[in-house]
Parts: C-alpha cells; structure tokens; sequence
C-alpha cells in the first residue's frame, strides 16, 4: 500500500499526521510511505528523520495525495478537493456535521472516508481522546489569558492571591475534556464546578480533581445559573458524529459577567454556544455579549510536538491494519474502524451526519458488502 502525509493547511495548523518511528513500523510492514516535504517540520521532525525512517519525500501535496491512503490531521479545505477522488481513501478528522461543503465534495467524489473522530473501542473514542484531553488542559490556559485585561477580560487571576478569592470556573461535560480542564483549574486553585447529565463522569472528573469540585447534574436552569455566576466558562459537550448540542444560549452568555471568558472545545462540530463561531490560533478571541469567546477549531495545534505524539500513537494501530489488510479489509474486520467510516462510494455512512443534513445514511457494513 501506498500511504501519503501531506503538509497540512488549516491555518495554524501545526501537526502532523505520522511521526518517523511510525513511518519506520508502516515501512516494515510493506508500505510505501509518500511524506510532503516539510510535513512535519512545525512540530519539530524534520524530512531527514521521516527518510531515515523509509519514508520517501515528494516535493508536491498532489504526489502525497495520489497515495492509496492518504493520513492527515486536519480536514481538507476548499484548495485541497481536487485532490479528492475514489482512487484514494482518507483517514483524518473531519467533524462534517459542521461541514456541509466538504461533505458534498466527499460524497461527489466517492471517496471512502473515515473520521478519526467516530472511531470507536469498547464504547470509547480512541483516536479522539489524547486530542480532547490536550484540548481540556488547553482550555484552562487559553481560558487565564482571556481573562487578563489585555485580551478584554475582566482582570481576573484564577488562583487568587492571598489578599484576593480565586476565580470560578464552570466546566460543562465530564467527559475527557472536561475532566483534564476541571482537573487543571482546581490545580491551580480555582473555584470548579463542573455539569454533566452523567452521574459516574461527575464522580470521576470529581476525583480528578482531588474531591475540590462542585459537581452538578446537568439541566438548562441548572447550565443557566452556574453560567451566570462563573469568570470562566469551558463547554467540551459533544455527541460523537453529530452537530454539537446548544446547550448555552445567548441569553446566557448575556447574563454572565462582563468580562468573563467562553472557550468552546466543541467548536470544531459546530458549537456548544449560541454566540460561537470559528477563530484561528492567529486571531483566537472575539467579544460577544460582553464575553470573551476562544473558539479556535483545532486548539491542539498549539502544542503541536505533544500533540502529534499523542495522536499518532492513538493511530498507528489503525493504520498498520489498513497496511496490511487493505483499506476495505481492515474496515471489514475491525466494527471500532468501521463506526469510523463517515463516507464511501457517494453514501454517507455515519448516522450522526446523515441525521445533521437530513440525508440518506447507509450503514457502514452494508456499504462494504
């Protein structure tokens, strides 16, 4: 097989999809391995580290993207379609529940697809998770800078000091992301309250935090009133393949605190908040209702050598499956990398985003057959 990793292109993207230790075990186990020059380079691996390791350096995107299949980090954007095509599967995030554009160039172009982000192993996400729990420490940090007076916060230091209280952070979702965002601020002595529909992610996301956390069932009067009264708001709410629920309205957002900061983790699916919208890493912040919002669509990108890590350790096992079986093959014998398929031969084969279009879905074993 041959397998591409082009340079990625999303604005402030930094990440790459494969680090040459996994090229090295992709190489020994038959592929051929096409790597963009300067794929890896803003994460710290150099081309000399991926040719050592076997891989073979194209100069072009359009020569990674002639691979069998391709490995990306990122969704492709508008410039890289025409390099779509039925000849090369994709195995990247997608998140196309907020991508209607790129969903329909999927689809025209009857590529076989498969999202990162539906992945499944024994009921978890594993691809997903070293990305969220980047994305939840993250957010506490991204969160404290927004705060400071010079991004339009409201000058608030979440420890406190000893002549001033802590700062209150409200953490919706227990989930990875919320437990590691929850878990960072009452580090660093926040006041954490944390909401979630499920009581035993609030148990856990509670122990994370050394039992210092509020915990509360989740509800929209209960959502209401802990967003009103909070300096920093996280939302990592998300439902895996499907547009992120609205779970804070923008009356909510006007209730808050002059000043006080939103960072939506579940930007990346559309959004958790009624007033998110898209940011980059250049230009992270707006003020909406008075509120500082981060809503950065993909916030790993920050710490792209930690990042990169994570996420290829979490794919490497995938793809030396789709190695050695062939894609069709690796997807036959693994339901986990199935449930990953999001499209295929012009049929969308994730219900999540089927059920965000209002379009035709096609389970993903019966569109292998």
């Amino acid at each position: 097989m041959r397998i591409g990793i082009p340079r990625e292109t999303k604005p402030g993207e930094c990440r790459v999809a494969v680090t040459p230790s996994g090229v090295r075990a992709l190489r020994d186990s038959g592929a051929v391995i096409l790597v963009e020059t300067g794929a890896g380079a803003a994460s710290g691996f150099e081309d000399d580290e991926f040719r050592d390791a076997g891989g073979r350096i194209v100069p072009t995107a359009s020569e990674a993207w002639s691979a069998d299949l391709v490995v990306k980090v990122k969704e492709p954007l508008p410039p890289e379609f025409p390099y779509l095509s039925q000849s090369s599967a994709l195995f990247t995030f997608l998140h196309l529940a907020a991508l209607p554009g790129l969903t329909e160039e999927l689809l025209t172009r009857r590529v076989t697809a498969v999202a990162y982000e539906t992945v499944t192993s024994s009921g978890a996400l594993p691809i997903l998770r070293p990305m969220s729990e980047v994305a939840g420490i993250l957010s506490i940090q991204v969160g404290a800078r927004g705060l400071e007076k010079g991004c339009g916060g409201r000058g608030v230091l979440l420890p406190g000091t000893e002549g001033s209280p802590p700062g209150d952070v409200t953490v919706l979702g227990a989930g990875v992301a919320g437990r590691n965002a929850a878990r960072v601020a009452a580090g660093i002595g926040a006041n954490v309250t944390i909401l979630d529909v499920n009581l035993e992610k609030l148990v856990l996301a509670n122990g994370a935090c050394g039992g210092k956390a509020r915990t509360i069932r989740s509800t929209p009067e209960a959502v209401a009133d802990a967003v009103k009264e909070t300096d920093l708001l996280v939302s990592t709410v998300l439902v895996a393949g499907e547009r992120a629920p609205r779970l804070v309205t923008r009356e909510m957002i006007r209730s808050m605190r002059p000043g006080a900061v939103a960072v939506d983790i579940a930007i990346d699916q559309g959004g958790s908040l009624e007033t998110s919208r898209p940011t980059t890493h250049a230009d992270p912040w707006f003020i909406e209702e008075r509120v500082v919002h981060y809503c950065v669509t993909n916030m790993p990108a920050a710490v792209p050598r930690t990042s990169t890590q994570g996420l290829a350790a979490a794919t490497l096992p995938y793809l030396l499956s789709l190695s050695e079986r062939g894609v069709i093959g690796a997807l036959r014998s693994d339901e986990g990398l199935l449930a990953g398929l999001n499209t295929h031969d012009g049929h969308i084969t994730c219900a999540g985003v089927a059920k965000a279009f209002g379009k035709p879905f096609l389970p993903p074993g019966s569109a292998i057959r």
